[in-house]
């Protein structure tokens, strides 16, 4: 009997393809979003692990100079002979053909176990040691850069990607480093008696493990900001996928009654229908996981381009079959499935034997359902308010961001239902009454659909603003801080010094552009040297300041701060702030959009004080007429035009930074979107078979055929420009709380938000461009439909 039951089962979609083609393809694109996503998390976060395998970063202490510069060896040979086990390191980059190659040099004689390549801790040392070297790096990195490099490369996959490991010497030699080393790594345990690190070298800073910066720590919020869009894309094809399963359990009754009274028993049946979802669930997430591959496999270019440049992370730029992503999106194809069906099995489980072929038991149940649906998105509204009001960090603002969406999609059908009915109490004709009540009887069999098209509307509408208020926002930041009419790099001090004198003559004013590392406020950041001019006091804005910001900071009386330091550091206006062993109260709190680490600023004479040994070797110059400067720089200053850059270049740069950044949310949203459009036409195609015994009285009273086709379509565009209209106070909602509270949370600035009327009217067309261009097939079917089939409708029920 399980045989031919699984076989009755099966028949089913053999009749009817159009609807295995919608769970199929809901199933695999809802899968391929999610593992797309995933695999491209899973291929940074391998990145950051080899690069703190190979590099011990974050597991060991580190000694740095204070002001971001290299340590002499004798500093190292001080600390070694005092007592302190420590182990140098060299970092640094070089470019082939403008691409960046790290190379890390360590000591392997003094490196703490784990550091370095595996082979190398089972190898021989010699040739790493000896003669030219070796340099271990990535198959992939030796075929970029191992041409370029007349030494011996050794093929290893624990590196991290674009990075090659060495000797110390070797790499003090590839990049030049002379008598100096980057930073030293403090081996855990140390022989007690030692001298302080003040005594022996006061410029030296020590960051315990855990005080550095992390990588993979500072890139959570935008892996988690990926992961949530995965999730809501995986979202929206689950609604595909749970409207076609309902209206194939719904469509089979009759064979469901059938197979109770020739005695199947209930959970016999319930098993072959489990077979039957798991049978679907292999195929269509087999599928999804091959498609998320092509996916991932096109985004990771824009993703590794978006955090080198937001974070300086290396990720590799292709992607690797990896188990965990494979058989995440396997999983989760399997829990969808077991989700989207869950509702519908449990109608089965709790119908009578002969009720389940009952359109109106079916009927009922369903109403219990709705009913379920109302209370859940009370409850989870009620939570999202919660969660704005009261959630803390990112897990509070992702959990205030799904309620709101999943519990404004539960309550989209009644939202819907009261509209369609008011219509129907407005209508002052039979027809019309009867449009409103059929739309609004047809609305259980598209709910699901117009879910999945509100969420990617929402979504869609909250991400744009974001991005676009973020655009705005960007380009007034860009203005104000690159005011400077023409920028300038030299090659050292002593040019420096010619460029200012030069400038002197020709620009209006030259403003050398000092920084160095310092630790702010606990974190790692930079600090800033600003000379007293009217370009900082006539450009820059304060979220908050004294009175007079700027001339306490030309006195050297002061110091301005990051807003995201002075967000998650908890500092005010007035609180004090040390930089360089110097304290400094804060004077003012300025935004610093797009910047992930600490940063304050000082006078460029106090700037000097505390690091003499920094010398400008960037400036910006103000002029009236930049291309006549850019002119003297090159032919009478002898700079190269590699070496110049106008104010409009800077922003063009910036500007493209910015978009890459937003490659990827783009590329999900218009997705989503995309799947809820082909949820709407599956819907519709498939509910055209089963409106013929509702349509048929209609006809018979005198509308023709094509009138039916007509208001068809007028139905479509009526409950999506609805589902528009209850999308666009959610999506504004969703983008209040990505600017006001996930941002802050993940970047630690909070940005205004703009309103975009045009972009709002141009996506509810589009929606209802989608929703007539998915209604026009199953419309001219039914205006085609021969009068013989609706007559057989009359004949036929009985």
């Amino acid at each position: 009997m399980m045989g031919a039951g699984l076989q009755a089962l099966l028949s089913y979609w053999r009749r009817n393809p159009l609807q295995a083609l919608t769970l199929f393809a809901g199933l695999a694109l809802a899968t391929a979003l999610w593992s797309g996503v995933q695999a491209i998390n899973a291929e940074a976060r391998a990145s950051y692990d080899a690069a703190a395998r190979t590099l011990g970063e974050g597991s060991y202490g580190q000694i740095a100079r204070r002001d971001g510069e290299a340590i002499p060896l004798e500093a190292y040979v001080a600390l070694r002979r005092a007592g302190w086990l420590v182990s140098p390191v060299i970092d640094g980059r070089v470019f082939v053909e403008d691409r960046p190659l790290r190379i890390v040099g360590i000591d392997p004689l003094t490196a703490p176990p784990g550091i370095g390549p595996v082979g190398l801790q089972e190898g021989d040392l010699a040739p790493f040691v000896t003669g030219e070297g070796q340099v271990f790096a990535t198959p992939e990195t030796i075929e970029s850069f191992g041409e370029a490099f007349d030494i011996d490369f050794v093929p290893a996959p624990d590196i991290a990607p674009d990075t090659a490991v060495t000797d110390i010497s070797v790499a003090g030699r590839l990049l030049e480093a002379g008598d100096t080393v980057t930073r030293l790594i403090v081996l855990p345990e140390q022989p007690l008696g030692r001298a302080e690190l003040s005594e022996i070298a006061p410029d030296l800073v020590l960051s315990q493990p855990g005080e550095t910066a992390d990588v993979a720590q500072l890139t959570d919020s935008f892996h988690l900001n990926l992961t949530a869009f995965g999730l809501l894309s995986f979202a929206v094809g689950i609604f595909i996928v749970n409207g076609a399963i309902g209206l194939a359990f719904e469509q089979r009754r009759q064979v469901f009654r059938t197979l109770r009274a020739v005695g199947m028993p209930l959970r016999r049946l319930m098993v072959l229908l489990g077979v039957e979802l798991f049978l679907f669930a292999t195929v269509a997430g087999l599928t999804g996981v091959a498609l998320g591959y092509l996916i991932a496999a096109a985004l990771l270019p824009d993703v590794a381009a978006t955090l080198r440049g937001l974070y300086g992370a290396e990720v590799a730029g292709t992607l690797t079959l990896r188990p965990v992503w494979m058989l995440s999106g396997l999983a989760i194809a399997f829990i969808g499935t077991g989700m989207a069906a869950a509702g519908a099995l449990y109608k089965l489980w709790r119908l009578p034997i002969l009720a389940a072929g009952q359109r109106r038991a079916w009927a009922l149940a369903s109403v219990s359902t709705a009913r379920l649906q109302a209370v859940g998105a009370v409850v989870l509204l009620g939570a999202a308010v919660a969660f704005g009001l009261y959630g803390e960090g990112l897990v509070g603002g992702f959990s205030l961001l799904g309620t709101l969406l999943v519990g404004a999609a539960l309550g989209l059908p009644v939202v819907l239902s009261v509209i369609l009915a008011i219509g129907a109490r407005l209508a002052r004709s039979a027809i019309g009454e009867w449009f409103w009540a059929d739309t609004r009887q047809q609305l259980p069999g598209l709910s699901l659909a117009l879910m999945a098209l509100l969420l990617a509307m929402a979504a869609n509408i909250g991400v744009s603003t974001m991005v676009s208020s973020f655009r705005l926002t960007f380009i007034g930041f860009i203005d104000q801080r690159l005011a400077s009419e023409v920028y300038v790099t030299v090659d050292n001090a002593a040019e420096g010094d010619r460029l200012e004198a030069f400038g002197a003559e020709r620009a209006d004013a030259v403003l050398p552009l000092l920084v160095a590392d310092a630790q702010l406020a606990g974190l790692p950041g930079q600090v800033l040297g600003a000379r007293d001019h009217g370009t900082y006091r006539d450009n820059w804005t304060f979220l908050g300041a004294t009175d007079a910001p700027w001339d306490q900071i030309a006195a050297g009386e002061g110091a301005l701060l990051n807003e995201q330091t002075a967000r998650r550091q908890e500092v005010a206006v007035g609180d004090p702030l040390t930089i360089a062993g110097e304290v400094f109260p804060v004077v003012g709190i300025y935004s610093d959009y797009g910047n992930p680490v600490a940063q304050a600023i000082i006078g460029e004479d106090v700037f000097r004080t505390l690091y003499p040994q920094i010398a400008p070797t960037r400036f910006g110059l103000r002029t009236e007429d930049p291309d006549a400067l850019i002119a003297a720089l090159t032919d009478e200053f002898g700079l190269p035009p590699a070496n110049i850059i106008d104010q409009a270049g800077i922003k063009q740069i910036s500007l493209d930074v910015f978009e890459r950044t937003f490659t990827v949310t783009t590329a999900l949203n218009i997705l989503t979107l995309i799947v809820a459009a082909f949820a709407i036409l599956m819907s519709l195609l498939t509910l055209a078979g089963m409106r013929l015994p509702q349509l048929a009285p209609v006809w018979a009273l005198g509308l023709t055929r094509a009138r039916l086709g007509w208001f068809e379509l007028v139905r479509a565009l009526l409950l999506a420009a609805l589902t528009a209209i209850v999308a666009l106070p959610l999506g504004l909602a969703l983008a209040w709380a990505l600017l006001a509270v996930v941002n802050v949370e993940a970047f630690g600035w909070k940005l205004p938000m703009y309103l975009f009327p045009l972009d709002y009217l141009r996506l509810t067309l589009l929606a209802c461009l989608a929703a007539a261009l998915a209604a026009l097939w199953p419309a001219r079917k039914l205006a085609r439909t021969p009068a013989s089939h609706l007559l057989k409708v009359f004949s036929n029920e009985r």
